[in-house]
């Protein structure tokens, strides 16, 4: 099908039908939209024979990279012997529960129990539902609101939207729903002022004490956060922030929920996020790393506490058509095994990680206009700042970060803007040359990009 049309024949078919997730219908239309046709490792071919590299893994998700035969083939057999079940009716299939049973191997001790959705919106909505369903069991359903972050991101469902802290989509719909409320994030670089890290993490941590008594214990359901907030510009947050937001969940009985849904399945370096920073979720969600992106599946993985508090509530009166579908178990147990038995994950802890962490600083750290260059395994971001001695950011927050994303863009390498932060997360199998590789195109990008603010005026 691919060798039938050319470029243009397909941006006017994809123009003429297809409505993209956040886009601007009609400038992407009128500029066309880039046609990606193939995957390799860490590179992608779009329909112009040019070579990109996939700084993004996708989106957050291609962890084992591109152009995995043995997962094919995975989907192949699943399809042939089983392409659809439900898992409804008191049913279920081998390769939903032999991905159940090899995912309670490599999750933490107490996440025996798993309930599958198609995507990490649909597992933030199922973990709202589960998080008021056991309350509820518990006899206490005035516990009802649940806290997430401002810029923290946690899908694009009703639910989920207003759970996250993106003001631009509360814009839209109606949102956020009732039952949601919101503190500030642990981004120290903007409201740490003249405390340390480490000072720092503790009073943002304390912002939910605050709300969680503004609102009142007994009507707080859980608080909700991603370890390293990832659509909110890669937040990585002091060391002493969650424990100190774990502390004060335990204090007030407030069920703590980490969405695991970009850190989960080895991007820290550890299987999922909340065991890098050291905290003990009583339930997360899961979805990108759990297929790396092959077929779309979901998850939420319950702890103990929940897991027996909605067993002993009879019916849990939610699920999907294609909850635990066997063709995207079998992908994901697959995934899942090769991220295990291959050491992808021990690698990014002992290694490509740290050379990442230490590569990315040399880069970026020289640059007049950029600061707060961070990172945890293979995941990292920088921001664009007026001036570096001030800790100045740049007005209309996000006008510059997209000016630098289209020159990466123009140069074959993909990276992300949210706002002004620079973001990266590449697959987890790039070895130390395509890091290097990688970082070599970038640094040009960066040496473009100040030529154009000083170009503009802007610097």
């Amino acid at each position: 099908m691919q060798k039938q049309r050319t470029t243009s024949q397909w941006r006017e078919l994809d123009a003429a039908h297809h409505l993209h997730p956040f886009t601007d219908t009609a400038s992407l239309n009128q500029a066309g939209a880039r046609v990606m046709t193939r995957g390799e490792g860490v590179y992608l071919w779009d329909s112009e024979g040019n070579k990109i590299i996939d700084g993004m893994a996708g989106l957050w998700c291609v962890n084992v990279g591109y152009g995995r035969k043995d997962f094919a083939e995975a989907a192949r057999r699943q399809m042939e012997e089983l392409p659809f079940y439900n898992t409804f009716f008191k049913t279920t299939h081998p390769a939903v529960v032999e991905l159940s049973s090899l995912l309670a191997e490599v999750t933490p001790a107490g996440f025996d129990r798993v309930f599958y959705t198609n995507s990490g919106s649909e597992s933030v909505d199922t973990m709202i539902r589960m998080v008021r369903r056991y309350w509820d069991v518990q006899g206490k359903p005035e516990k009802k609101t649940l806290i997430g972050r401002w810029n923290g991101y946690h899908g694009s469902t009703i639910g989920g939207a207003s759970l996250g802290g993106m003001k631009y989509m509360h814009e839209q719909g109606d949102l956020p729903i009732p039952g949601m409320a919101h503190i500030e994030q642990p981004w120290w670089y903007k409201h740490g002022k003249d405390m340390t890290p480490d000072e720092f993490g503790v009073v943002a941590a304390r912002w939910l004490e605050e709300k969680i008594l503004e609102i009142g214990a007994d009507k707080v359901a859980a608080f909700v956060g991603e370890p390293i907030q990832g659509a909110g510009g890669v937040i990585v947050p002091p060391a002493t922030y969650w424990p100190e937001i774990e502390r004060i969940c335990r204090k007030y009985d407030v069920l703590l929920v980490a969405d695991e849904v970009i850190c989960g399945f080895g991007r820290t370096g550890e299987w999922f996020g909340h065991q890098h920073f050291g905290f003990q979720p009583d339930l997360f969600t899961a979805a990108k790393g759990l297929s790396s992106g092959y077929l779309p599946i979901g998850a939420v993985f319950v702890g103990k506490r929940v897991a027996e508090g909605l067993i002993a509530g009879g019916d849990f009166n939610h699920g999907f058509t294609y909850s635990g579908h066997p063709v995207c178990a079998a992908v994901a147990h697959a995934n899942v095994a090769a991220l295990r038995d291959e050491g992808i994950v021990q690698r990014v802890k002992d290694d490509i990680g740290p050379y990442m962490q230490k590569r990315w600083r040399e880069t970026f750290s020289r640059f007049e206009h950029v600061d707060d260059v961070r990172g945890v395994g293979m995941v990292q971001a920088f921001t664009l700042v007026k001036n570096k001695a001030k800790r100045e950011l740049f007005p209309d927050f996000g006008e510059i970060g997209t000016l630098c994303r289209d020159i990466f863009f123009r140069n074959n390498l993909i990276m992300r803007a949210c706002g002004d932060h620079i973001v990266s997360a590449p697959p987890l199998v790039m070895t130390r040359a395509e890091v290097d590789e990688m970082l070599a195109v970038a640094e040009r990008c960066l040496e473009e990009f100040e030529q154009t603010l000083k170009a503009r005026g802007l610097a």
